[in-house]
């Protein structure tokens, strides 16, 4: 897990690492992260304006904030990492990952401050890896759940808003959706994200990194280098990925 054991600068000013669990957590919080379209139209309409690749790797790097936020609170870390890498090998390639299966019998409750977030955010996440696979061009709207979730948990909300719209400012410019929003209607059309620009962990962490294709490139395989597939059950390398 050599690619996850630095916490990012911004997750640690967050205060996420090591705080006390104490946000709200109820069946009204429940229902909103579970059914979250209705009353945020202007996050909906945010994360329409980037394409897919970028919306999984928004994906994998709000999973890794809710993975700090629960750091030594739960034993599922190791499971929340394999997937966060499985997402990011799925963006260099989607055959180099498997899906991100979760609790298919729906037998685990969303209830507790622990177990119930990170429910949530796992089914939120497998829904996002199962739209991506299939090339929906409704990708997009599975996020908002999951950012709203991290955010919910995030003790310093300043510092995740300002992380978050910045982020989406430049994902916007440079990973822009490469449609308009009123072929989402079309349940049956599929969209063929694999010749979008790879996109990378250090994109979302790091700020000294300057963005180019060939540098995002070069990151992501220096990430996939370092992962074990014999030890991911989500990762499945035919060769070696570089």
């Amino acid at each position: 897990m050599k690619n996850l054991q630095n916490t990012p600068a911004i997750i640690v000013q967050s205060k996420s690492i090591g705080h006390v669990i104490d946000f709200k957590w109820n069946k009204k919080k429940i229902e909103q992260f579970l059914d979250p379209l209705e009353g945020n139209e202007e996050l909906e309409n945010e994360l329409l304006k980037i394409n897919h690749k970028a919306a999984v790797g928004l994906t994998a790097a709000l999973l890794e904030w809710i993975y700090w936020r629960y750091s030594g609170y739960t034993k599922n870390s190791t499971d929340i990492q394999k997937r966060i890498e499985a997402l990011w090998s799925s963006i260099d390639n989607m055959k180099n990952s498997k899906p991100l299966v979760f609790d298919t019998n729906f037998d685990i409750s969303a209830s507790g401050h622990v177990d119930g977030p990170l429910w949530i955010a796992l089914m939120n996440v497998r829904m996002i890896d199962v739209m991506y696979r299939k090339g929906s061009y409704a990708l997009q709207n599975e996020l908002i759940g999951l950012v709203l979730l991290a955010r919910h948990i995030t003790p310093r909300k300043k510092v995740f808003d300002k992380w978050f719209t910045k982020t989406i400012a430049v994902l916007k410019e440079d990973y822009p959706c490469q449609y308009s929003a009123d072929i989402i209607e079309n349940e049956d059309a599929v969209y063929d994200s694999s010749q979008e620009p790879t996109i990378c962990r250090n994109f979302f962490f790091d700020p000294e990194f300057q963005y180019s294709t060939e540098a995002s490139e070069k990151a992501i395989h220096e990430l996939i280098d370092n992962l074990d597939s014999k030890t991911n059950p989500f990762l499945c390398f035919t060769k070696k990925a570089s």
